[in-house]
């Protein structure tokens, strides 16, 4: 695993250092002397996430590495976490690597946050999957040293970086696991194990307490497999607030660990990848795993319903009427739009917690993909200042989002014939604002957001410090919004701005 220490000056002995730079080559870490004529040649101009590597002479001393922030007056967290990424791929196979945050200052960042940033982007770049590999990829960098006079601040960044970064990558090892080997009671044994490592209590429904609490959704989703469904509950609780007085969070990830589409099975190529499916509840259990590490001040409940969705003997079928928890009803004329079903239940079920709010992430649609593409998620709710918080945060976090309308006059799109709704929306026309406001018909009076982050769960490519796989998308989102939570009261103040733009 990388480690990430914090010094105020380079070491002796490392294998790598790197230089911060400014578009038009200007310096930003302090100390540093630019050979422009060089840099000219090479054509390096310190554009955003660009490097030029000097090896040393004759195998002695660093390499040195001169890393692009761009513009001086864009820096931000995003150009931090992106040039980290980029300093560890150029270093290659260099064990230590120390970069110079000293002079960054001058770009309006103070050191906590440059460090936290920075060391994020790293760490993320670093990320490798090798469970099933016979031949592990080489080994990435074992050490980064953050150079900062304020290192006090440093070490806070580097240890909220470290927290958030372990959390994202478990996110990516549970997305990335095959199906075969992260089943519903699998993931349930995970989190219990997650649970007890960060002090997190945890309730477990196997399939008759599911039956038991009602959850038709779920129980309809998973009959087509022969892996029992789960329905897990994680809680962190801050310390000293026994006493219930903070305000809640509930966090509900969708979590089908394969989707074959059911009886309306999907094309082969279309189920490569869908081991994924459960990429929501994956962020939620590991958002929950970062909360006492980074020192979240809420309290945070999550909900993930578990199960598989395939196309067995006793299947659901399309036309099948489900009743959810909180006794609507629910015609199934697609038992590919599953996501919404299981949702369903756990929405109702958070709601029942009497929260502050409710967040939930979900691969819901690929009506959202081709809408918003591969690094975007969509962004709904019933509450403008929640709609706002998760936004700014996403923003904060680097993980990019747009708002996306639940117009009233689009409700229509889900009528049902014979049940409460339907679970599929007017074919060919705004599939992912109609599986938003189905997801609406759970919450009531609560404020919610929904993230269908059905897009940017997955890269199909190495890109910064996005590793092919699993992204873990939605952690750090998540962790933003609870560090820096301000309580809503419990109460839908109104829907966010340009949503009814129909009646």
């Amino acid at each position: 695993m990388t480690t990430v220490t914090v010094a105020t000056s380079v070491r002796e002995g490392v294998d790598a250092t790197a230089w911060l730079v400014a578009s038009d080559v200007v310096p930003v870490s302090r100390g540093l002397e630019v050979d422009r004529e060089r840099c000219e040649r090479r054509g390096f101009e310190g554009k955003l996430a660009t490097t030029a590597v000097r090896e040393p002479r004759d195998g002695h001393g660093p390499t040195e590495i001169l890393v692009g922030l761009g513009a001086l007056d864009r820096v931000d967290g995003e150009a931090l976490r992106r040039a980290g990424a980029a300093a560890v791929r150029a270093a290659g196979r260099a064990r230590s690597l120390s970069v110079v945050l000293d002079g960054i200052e001058d770009a309006g960042l103070g050191h906590e946050t440059a460090a936290r940033a920075f060391a994020e982007g790293a760490l993320l770049a670093s990320y490798r999957y090798d469970r099933f590999r016979s031949e592990p990829e080489p080994a990435a960098i074992g050490e980064i040293e953050l150079v900062a006079s304020d290192s006090d601040a440093a070490s806070r960044g580097a240890t909220v970086a470290r927290a958030v970064a372990d959390a994202v990558c478990l996110a990516r090892d549970l997305v990335n696991t095959p199906a075969g080997d992260c089943t519903p009671a699998s993931f349930a044994a995970d989190a219990a194990d997650l649970a007890a490592r960060e002090g997190l209590a945890i309730e477990v429904l196997d399939e008759a307490q599911i039956a038991a609490a009602g959850l038709g959704g779920l129980l309809a989703v998973a009959r087509g497999s022969a892996e029992p469904p789960r329905l897990v509950r994680v809680e962190y609780v801050p310390e000293g607030s026994a006493g219930g007085a903070v305000a809640t969070v509930v966090l509900v990830g969708k979590g089908i660990t394969f989707d074959s589409g059911g009886l309306s099975i999907k094309p082969a190529t279309g189920m490569m990848t869908m081991k994924t499916d459960m990429s929501g509840a994956a962020a939620v259990l590991a958002t929950l795993g970062a909360c006492r590490r980074v020192g979240v001040a809420v309290r945070v409940v999550g909900l993930m319903p578990l199960t598989e969705n395939m196309p067995g003997g006793r299947a659901t079928k399309p036309g099948d009427v489900l009743r959810a928890r909180n006794g609507k009803t629910i015609e199934v004329l697609n038992t590919d739009a599953e996501g919404r079903l299981v949702l369903a239940d756990a929405l109702s079920l958070a709601v029942e917690l009497a929260p502050d709010a409710v967040v939930d992430l979900a691969t819901l649609t690929g009506a959202c993909v081709v809408a918003l593409g591969d690094e975007i998620a969509g962004l709904m709710g019933n509450d403008d200042r929640l709609v706002d918080a998760v936004g700014a945060a996403s923003r904060r976090a680097g993980e990019a989002t747009w708002h996306l309308p639940l117009p009233e006059g689009y409700r229509s799109h889900i009528e049902s014939e014979i049940a409460d709704m339907k679970n599929i929306g007017t074919a060919g026309q705004a599939g992912t604002l109609s599986a938003g406001l189905l997801l609406e018909e759970f919450v009531g009076t609560t404020p919610w957001v929904h993230l269908d982050i059905a897009g940017p769960a997955r890269s199909g490519e190495d890109s910064g410090y996005r590793r092919k796989g699993g992204t873990g998308f939605g952690v750090r989102t998540l962790v933003e919004l609870l560090l820096g939570y301000e309580v809503l009261g419990g109460e839908v103040s109104g829907r966010a701005s340009g949503t009814e733009v129909l009646r």
